[in-house]
């Protein structure tokens, strides 16, 4: 029998829209926590009810879109596989930062999860020869740190077994998050950002209620603040949100969308002092400062402002430059 191996060659692609939905997404991301954590106040709900709710209402406004437009559900195996992988995952992250949050606080959650995601993403990448760490990375890396640590360094005292438990929920959630960065970045045939999104969260957020229901409950009174808290949660932070952030995995590296992310605790901090009061004092100004500037590297740097050079089979690789 004779086989030939079909040529490869690259297919070059503009990162510059990528990158604008990625700071789209870290932007909508930084909302999110002003809106959780007013929902919270209206209803009475715990952080893990908020959780379950943000994914299955988001996920749910995808999926009824969806259906309204005509839009065949997934098929095939490998399409119900990813989503499945991204239900789980989601779900994970989600319990596992708001168990974080319930030990200690959320300025230690945050500070944990959000640094050690791009940390993790980038390790992976480093690791299997998909990115090789400069010192720009690893300089903005270290800026990323040190603005988190002003800006969120938890304040209170907590006992060791708590600041322990919850630096171990925190890194978990940090890798659900980074696997689903990693797993984002691979296109699987038959399944695009939508509806990976959509059923993909519905999911997510199906597991998350038994968790909620068998400890805090669900029950909360369904008022107009209430409905329009949970349907603005489910819908910037959560179904615009995620759905850039895995459009924008198409042309952008994953360490380099990981850490845009950074844009979350940023625009939390600011909309916070903002809508709030809080005041950040000089340290946390600085970290802002510091947070901002490892932003704009890694929006910058060569990978993020140049083309990304992905192999598809030459016979693709002509089509595409027919079409």
């Amino acid at each position: 029998m004779h086989t030939s191996a079909t040529p490869f060659v690259p297919v070059r692609r503009h990162t510059g829209a990528g990158l604008w939905l990625l700071v789209v997404s870290g932007t909508l991301w930084g909302t999110g926590g002003l809106t959780g954590s007013l929902l919270g106040r209206h209803t009475g709900l715990a952080p893990v009810a908020v959780a379950g709710y943000r994914l299955a209402v988001g996920g749910t406004l995808i999926v009824t879109f969806l259906v309204l437009t005509g839009r065949r559900p997934p098929r095939g195996r490998a399409a119900w596989a990813r989503i499945a992988v991204l239900g789980v995952l989601a779900a994970l992250y989600q319990a596992c930062y708001f168990g974080a949050v319930s030990l200690t606080s959320v300025s230690l959650a945050t500070l944990v999860t959000i640094g050690a995601a791009p940390l993790l993403v980038l390790g992976v990448e480093a690791v299997t020869g998909r990115r090789r760490l400069d010192r720009r990375t690893t300089g903005t890396c270290a800026l990323a740190v040190a603005g988190l640590l002003l800006v969120g360094l938890p304040a209170g005292d907590f006992g060791g077994l708590a600041v322990l438990g919850s630096a171990s929920l925190a890194l978990v959630s940090a890798a659900g998050f980074a696997a689903i960065t990693l797993v984002g970045a691979r296109p699987v045939a038959g399944l695009d950002e939508l509806a990976g999104t959509g059923y993909g969260f519905t999911l997510g957020g199906l597991l998350l209620v038994p968790v909620a229901a068998g400890t805090v409950g669900l029950g909360f009174q369904p008022g107009a603040a209430a409905l329009g808290l949970l349907v603005a949660l489910g819908i910037g932070p959560t179904a615009v949100a995620y759905l850039c952030y895995f459009r924008g995995l198409r042309t952008v590296q994953p360490g380099t969308a990981a850490l845009l992310v950074l844009l979350e605790p940023l625009v939390g901090a600011v909309l916070a002092a903002l809508l709030l009061g809080d005041r950040l004092g000089p340290a946390g100004l600085l970290g802002a400062a510091l947070l901002g500037t490892a932003v704009l590297r890694a929006a910058r740097a060569p990978e993020a402002r140049g083309r990304v050079d992905r192999a598809v089979p030459a016979r693709a690789a002509g089509a595409d430059r027919a079409s």
